[in-house]
């Protein structure tokens, strides 16, 4: 597989969100508007990235008993990384993100990815196949958050382009349903 072949395979083909159905948690809980879906799906990109290359390089020396306590440590050192950065950076994200940016530790788009892909290929191929399921992941959060904010305030990254929105598509039920929505709109140009 080349290079651009193992990326697209993340943003379209193994989509996280529309075609695999993982990271639901952060999918549904942090995409009430476009700017928090973006901030939580490029942290959670850089975790996948900085992870599955780690993972990628001590993989063969990790003990099959301790793999995915091993993977986890990794995963959380980079989660770590990433808050304290976001923390330091871009204080009003990371207050508004809250809970949910040390839940990527154990979110299974990582886990999954360090368990499926990078601790059997090479380092350069583990950190295309993180940027590829890191830009479909970021990408849907930012798409599900656009729509859900355009929908449920009028608003567009935060701007006021509407006199009103219905307040549902904010709520919880309004993320399944857009969810459900864009999933078969997904699912429908990809083919």
């Amino acid at each position: 597989m080349n290079k651009l072949q193992l990326i697209l395979k993340g943003i379209v083909k193994e989509n996280p969100v529309f075609v695999l159905l993982l990271g639901m948690c952060p999918t549904l809980a942090t995409t009430s508007s476009a700017i928090n879906g973006m901030g939580m799906g490029l942290a959670t990109s850089a975790v996948l990235i900085l992870s599955n290359m780690a993972i990628a390089t001590v993989a063969s020396q990790i003990p099959a008993k301790v793999r995915i306590p091993a993977y986890i440590v990794i995963i959380a050192t980079f989660v770590t990384m990433v808050q304290f950065l976001m923390q330091a950076f871009v204080p009003d994200l990371y207050d508004t993100l809250g809970l949910f940016i040390p839940l990527i530790v154990v979110n299974c788009v990582v886990l999954g990815r360090a368990e499926a892909f990078a601790s059997k290929n090479s380092v350069f191929h583990a950190m295309l196949d993180g940027a590829g399921i890191g830009i479909g992941f970021t990408l849907a959060l930012t798409v599900l958050g656009m729509v859900r904010e355009l929908l449920g305030a009028g608003a567009f990254f935060g701007t006021k382009i509407l006199p009103e929105g219905i307040t549902l598509f904010i709520l919880a039920p309004g993320a399944f349903i857009v969810l459900g929505y864009l999933m078969v709109l997904f699912n429908k140009l990809k083919r």
